[in-house]
């Protein structure tokens, strides 16, 4: 049975609140007390996977699907590739493109598709203290998986714990006032949802978690100024280094203990300092992990927290009849999304019409912008170099800038699923001094939005961003086999790809421009 996706069956669970702090060497610290073994305890809990779960990550394999293969060909997934084709490997894993009877390594397999997944930022979104794109935990799971022969309920039940341990860590940990990439809740979720999905006992999963945290942990740099590709490669890398600590914690090697606590731990000299106390809230053991009902996926191949403001500019499009009778807009909106995608950011890369694809999608300026003239917002069209250089969108780009609104930050942070807000309040000044005013706290597709996603919308999306690319018989093959995902026997689970005619796949074959 699946029940209503509502905040009462969203949280019906026991969560307890794990208090989080440094440790000197003096100070006894028990090792059933540190996160990262909480953490393994938490990844061998033998709880069923709900079924409205369990429907819900059927999903995410399908939009990371689907917007792998739209970016199949870009510079980044292409790159990715040809090192995972230099790593041949019967009975490996599968490469997003790639056809099913050519294996690789199980570690460059999830690179791959793990870039591939991440270049167009259109997957599954999770905000809160931190943010983060917690389908990047299904590229890595799904490898290891497809190599070590698992079936569809193992890697229901890896993916589960992957959700629920990356989601809990960026409702209570905030790497980026630190500067720090949010690949470094990835990095843990991914090795302990592994150690779900391979029945590893919490010893080893308590030192994969730890050794994977401490090789994940970067700045933000690959998101700030001019954005390069690295932001697609980042999760992937992530993957990838969770993967190899797992192996090696699984043939009896440790990592750095305790990797939170410890006085010269992440949260003493990465995060807020040895004063510093965080409440990390998990399931008690007994309890289903839901977490992954608390995420949203994109409507739109923008980043998330633009995703209300694309909506809400289609629907104040309808009010306005000449742009350039536009004098100014300001966007009322968050902390978050003033200063990382707004103005508040100080960046004049988000306001360069020669900027890079990465850095425009981290413009909530140019967003805007051209989802007020376009009425529509396309993951191709809507990027290009000539749109963004059209001289009366630069024009319109210009006149906008946004405001930290401190009940929008409120909104952001709100701990209650119903409350939470990721849009804004927009004012537009005509320059005869009208104004239009309109907001919207959701986008459609939310939760709690107008439209939200189902499984129709799921397939929507994977037919559009595959068509052309993929024929309707490999789409048909892939949406049924993962929509049978709990009854899959390993060697259906090594089919879980989609592959494209040899003519549409660019860079199908192994290359010499590297070392690899």
């Amino acid at each position: 049975m699946i029940l209503p996706n509502t905040a009462e069956n969203r949280t019906k669970i026991v969560m307890k609140n794990h208090t989080v702090r440094t440790y000197s060497s003096k100070e006894n610290l028990a090792r059933e007390d540190e996160l990262a073994w909480k953490l393994g305890a938490l990844a061998v809990d033998p709880v069923p996977v709900d079924d409205d779960v369990a429907d819900m990550i059927m999903n995410r394999i399908i939009d990371n699907a689907s917007v792998a293969i739209a970016a199949i060909n870009r510079s980044p997934p292409a790159a990715a590739r040809a090192q995972a084709l230099a790593h041949p490997r019967d009975g490996g894993a599968t490469v997003f493109g790639v056809a099913n009877n050519q294996q690789f390594d199980a570690e460059w397999a999830a690179w791959a598709n793990g870039t591939a997944v991440r270049e167009l930022d259109y997957h599954d979104t999770f905000l809160a203290a931190d943010y983060a794109h917690p389908g990047d935990n299904i590229p890595p799971l799904l490898a290891v998986a497809q190599q070590l022969g698992k079936s569809g309920q193992e890697l229901l039940n890896g993916l589960a714990t992957g959700y629920e341990i990356q989601i809990n860590l960026v409702r209570s940990i905030c790497l980026h006032e630190h500067k720090i990439d949010h690949v470094a809740h990835l990095g843990p979720s991914a090795a302990a949802g592994i150690g779900t999905m391979l029945g590893l006992p919490v010893e080893t999963i308590y030192q994969a978690v730890q050794q994977a945290l401490h090789v994940t942990t970067s700045t933000r740099q690959s998101r700030k100024g001019e954005i390069s590709s690295w932001k697609a490669f980042a999760p992937s890398h992530a993957g990838k280094l969770a993967i190899e600590a797992v192996d090696r914690c699984m043939r009896g090697e440790g990592g750095p203990s305790p990797i939170y606590e410890g006085e010269d731990g992440v949260i003493a000299w990465i995060l807020s300092g040895p004063e510093a106390i965080y409440s990390v809230p998990l399931p008690e053991i007994g309890e289903s992990k839901r977490a992954i009902l608390d995420s949203f996926t994109k409507e739109h191949s923008a980043e998330y927290q633009s995703q209300a403001l694309i909506d809400l500019a289609f629907r104040m499009k309808e009010q306005i009849s000449d742009f350039e009778a536009i004098d100014r807009i300001v966007i009322q909106t968050s902390h978050h999304t003033h200063y990382v995608i707004g103005t508040g950011a100080g960046d004049p890369q988000k306001m360069n019409p020669t900027a890079s694809r990465e850095t425009l999608d981290h413009s909530i300026m140019y967003i805007f912008a051209v989802a007020l003239q376009d009425g529509e917002w396309h993951h191709i069209r809507s990027y290009l170099p000539e749109r963004a250089a059209r001289e009366d969108t630069v024009r319109l780009w210009n006149k906008i800038e946004t405001a930290e609104d401190a009940e929008w930050t409120t909104r952001y942070h709100e701990t209650d699923p119903d409350k939470l807000a990721f849009g804004g309040r927009v004012e537009i000044t005509l320059k005869d001094g009208s104004v239009i005013m309109d907001e919207l706290a959701v986008a459609n597709a939310h939760t709690n939005g107008a439209r939200p996603f189902a499984r129709e919308n799921y397939i929507h999306k994977f037919r559009t961003l595959t068509e052309g690319l993929v024929s309707v018989i490999e789409q048909d093959r892939f949406l049924d086999l993962v929509q049978r995902l709990p009854e899959l026997t390993a060697e259906e689970v090594r089919q879980i790809n989609v592959v494209l005619d040899v003519a549409t796949l660019e860079s199908a074959a192994r290359d010499t421009k590297g070392i690899f």
